[in-house]
């Protein structure tokens, strides 16, 4: 059974049809590449799959190890194990980023009905996921996020992966606005994430980001569907002569 399993998807925002159809099945362990051309509903498909409002699923289902995503919370669908990375993650002034983590795991601890990490436990998590990702103890001082680089915000949720330690992983355009050294930097985060028993779905425009996040899978999702599959390659294809011919394929 796929861990996540997406059947005839459709879904309307003000009433505009944006996912007409989607199908899509994720194993465990596997990485996920979704590309397509601005508009296709990459974006949508990560709201939807977090539970975001004012997204109206108008037909299909959302299987989450065989359990019906769509009927949860955004936060029952946190601590079973889904995590999203945002196209532009938020600031939120006057939070220490360690007294944000902190509240967030304790959060999905209790949701599953396990102990509150004690201060001591919880800063040994921090530390040793800090250190393998390279970020800086005085970053962690900070507000969350304010002041961070590009580079210093994506690394940041990179964290809050690390430590929430997800089963299926989103990652919305985590590329955006990045230069090629923090663009490294994430994507070697994501690389030291990947294991056996977790998922990723990464959703990007280019392909520069395949080649360092290597997709065991790749899909073109062009008018809210998945229009062709396949490997590695066909993001090389997508590189070299664009998108057009999948959005007439989809029309």
């Amino acid at each position: 059974m796929p861990m996540l399993e997406i059947k005839d998807l459709s879904v309307e925002v003000d009433g505009r049809k944006i996912l007409d159809g989607l199908n899509l099945a994720v194993n465990a362990g596997e990485v996920h590449a979704i590309m397509g051309p601005n508009g296709s509903g990459k974006s949508t498909l990560a709201y939807v799959l977090a539970g975001k409002a004012d997204y109206a699923v108008t037909d299909g289902q959302v299987l989450f190890d065989g359990e019906d995503m769509l009927a949860m919370e955004p936060d029952e669908r946190a601590a079973k194990g889904l995590f999203l990375a945002f196209q532009y993650p938020l600031e939120i002034p006057g939070v220490a980023t360690m007294t944000f983590l902190r509240t967030a795991l304790n959060a999905q601890r209790r949701k599953r009905g396990e102990a509150e990490l004690s201060t001591p436990e919880f800063m040994k998590k921090v530390r040793e996921a800090a250190g393998k990702l390279d970020i800086d103890q005085e970053m962690l001082r900070r507000g969350v996020n304010v002041g961070f680089s590009g580079g210093e915000k994506k690394r940041n949720e990179i964290l809050q992966m690390a430590l929430l330690e997800p089963r299926l992983a989103v990652l919305d355009e985590t590329d955006s606005g990045l230069d090629i050294d923090a663009l490294r930097v994430v994507a070697d985060g994501v690389n030291r994430l990947r294991s056996p028993q977790r998922s990723m779905v990464v959703i990007t425009h280019y392909q520069r980001l395949l080649n360092y996040i290597v997709p065991d899978v790749v899909h073109v999702l062009s008018k809210g569907r998945i229009v062709k599959t396949g490997g590695k390659e066909l993001a090389l294809e997508l590189e070299a002569r664009g998108y057009a011919q999948f959005q007439e394929e989809a029309a």
